[in-house]
């Protein structure tokens, strides 16, 4: 399973959605906190705890359970989605 931590006015968030849509692959989003960098109004405690176990303060943050990676950066998503799902 995919999960996506991001956010709706985050342009980088963006290019990771229109990716994941453009593959036709299924994910579930999450919207730990609004943009901004570090320090944007957190939303929902839970899912940003989950975005900072991850390491960083940052969204785009994507999950794939089912090869246990995880990654930040909106490039470095578009590129393993396209490694793995295209």
């Amino acid at each position: 399973m995919l999960e996506l931590y991001q956010s709706e006015g985050c342009p980088h968030c963006a290019k990771v959605r229109e990716k994941l849509s453009e593959l036709g692959v299924s994910y579930v989003v999450h919207n730990p906190r609004l943009p901004g960098g570090e320090g944007g109004d957190v939303t929902n405690e839970r899912t940003y705890e989950e975005l900072t176990n991850g390491g960083e303060d940052q969204i785009p943050y994507l999950v794939d359970t089912a090869r246990e990676e995880a990654l930040y950066e909106s490039d470095d998503i578009v590129d393993y989605l396209d490694e793995h799902y295209a």
